[in-house]
């Protein structure tokens, strides 16, 4: 077991499943120490290490800049990766049988990637993303393909109150004939939390009906913010 391993098994998966049923989204338990965190910031400056970068502001994507890491990822990208996929497949089978869909994924993340990758999603997907003061994520939708895994994991490399204010994590989902209901979450430094990709199982009138979700991020006040994105499909 590695330590990727230890620190996704120390959380209560239990309550992280029926918090992911309630409301799309869950904490997860502390992922990356302080000094990783630091470290892993540190790795923004380094072209060597992406494959593109993205500002925000000109797409209408919001404000702030990201990056998408080159494969093979640095550690501990894949490392957590791992780790974190065979927590997050029963929620994923369960979800979509709820919702009466077959469940594509395998059993190993390397398996549905290639799956990924035979059907023309080939480039990678973990990402950096940095904010400055008044910076902010538009509520969007990380989908580059057909192939679709139904939930990924952000993980705050800075320290709120310290590092910076503002930024708060937001959710926003919208129920079967009812008005979107919104979520905000402030991270703590280097806990993951494991949210919907695209949408999901909830209780209606009819049974099982499909809410759409849609993530973003706040106006960051004041400092800067760093988070690591690790989304468990690839690319077209």
């Amino acid at each position: 077991m590695t330590r990727w391993d230890a620190r996704v098994d120390s959380g209560d998966w239990g309550a992280i499943t029926a918090e992911l049923d309630e409301f799309g989204g869950a904490l997860l338990p502390r992922l990356v120490t302080a000094g990783e965190a630091a470290r892993l910031r540190g790795l923004y400056a380094d072209d060597s290490l992406f494959r593109k970068t993205i500002d925000m502001a000109p797409k209408r994507y919001g404000s702030g800049q990201y990056r998408y890491f080159s494969a093979p990822y640095p550690e501990p990208i894949e490392g957590l990766k791992q780790a974190l996929y065979p927590r997050l497949l029963p929620i994923a089978r369960d979800w979509w049988s709820r919702l009466g869909r077959a469940t594509p994924w395998p059993d190993s993340l390397d398996q549905w990637l290639t799956a990924c990758h035979r059907a023309g999603q080939t480039r990678s997907t973990a990402l950096m993303l940095r904010y400055g003061a008044d910076d902010w994520n538009a509520m969007h939708q990380d989908i580059y393909g057909d192939l679709v895994f139904p939930l990924q994991v952000v993980i705050n490399l800075s320290d709120p109150g310290v590092d910076y204010t503002g930024g708060e994590f937001l959710l926003v989902e919208q129920r079967f004939r009812a008005q979107s209901r919104g979520t905000a979450t402030q991270l703590p430094q280097g806990h993951g939390y494991v949210f919907t990709t695209r949408d999901r199982p909830v209780h209606s009138s009819r049974g099982w009906s499909v809410a759409p979700v849609r993530h973003g991020i706040s106006t960051v006040r004041t400092g800067e913010r760093y988070a690591l994105g690790l989304i468990f499909h690839d690319a077209a």
